[in-house]
């Protein structure tokens, strides 16, 4: 079941069960930023607008990809190819870079890589509305860094990365947990990812996908973590 959520004139906010993704409208064209669990993105994007559609993944897990199979082309960080061509190897991903613009027609949005929660992981930043939009990275839900393609090291400079721009952005559209966030959460996120590092947080054990993790829980957000 999808739950829609007009933020503006331009920019909706599709909720899932337990992720959400966003469809961003310039003049020209359409961007879908994620295509969820279910697999309706485009069916969903098609009621909104008749814009030519692009599909930008913010990263390759599982929850972020479902819809890619209904479009030809779609755009992800190379890094994460490894990771997508092992879920669904007949797709089509073209490569987008860091600092590569998009302009939709009045509208450019700018991708900024921020590895660590995945190689790939990218947030897409809106220009024109001051929009932020984090996948999984920022936000104060669980964020999983266990398992490969994670690291922690890196999610620490991708974070102090975003922070520094803050003053591009006014509010942070994550996938996960509350949305939307303020800036002022990368300060606080970035403080104790480092003190989680440093091993100044015990954490406890669970069973998730059938392993055993560990989860720390901080003031701003969850880690789970090998």
């Amino acid at each position: 079941m999808t739950n829609v959520i007009r933020i503006n004139n331009d920019t909706w906010q599709i909720d899932e069960d337990f992720v959400r993704w966003f469809l961003l409208c310039g003049e020209k064209e359409a961007v879908l930023i994620d295509t969820g669990v279910i697999g309706n993105a485009r069916e969903t994007a098609e009621r909104i607008t008749d814009l030519p559609l692009k599909v930008i993944n913010t990263h390759a897990d599982r929850d972020h990809i479902a819809g890619n199979k209904d479009f030809s082309v779609f755009y992800m960080h190379p890094s994460d190819f490894a990771q997508y061509y092992h879920q669904m190897p007949l797709q089509n991903a073209e490569a987008l870079w860091d600092g590569e613009v998009f302009d939709l027609g009045g509208r450019e949005i700018e991708i900024i890589h921020t590895p660590g929660h995945t190689c790939g992981s990218i947030a897409v930043l809106d220009r024109k509305y001051r929009f932020l939009f984090s996948g999984d990275p920022v936000q104060n839900g669980d964020i999983y860094m266990f398992g490969p393609y994670r690291n922690m090291q890196a999610y620490v400079k991708s974070i102090e990365r975003l922070e520094k721009r803050k003053d591009e952005f006014d509010r942070i559209f994550p996938c996960h947990g509350e949305c939307p966030l303020g800036p002022e959460i990368l300060q606080p996120l970035k403080a104790e990812a480092i003190e989680v590092l440093e091993g100044k947080h015990s954490g406890e054990s669970l069973e998730l996908h059938g392993r055993t993790i560990r989860r720390v829980k901080t003031a701003h957000a969850g880690f789970l973590l090998d």
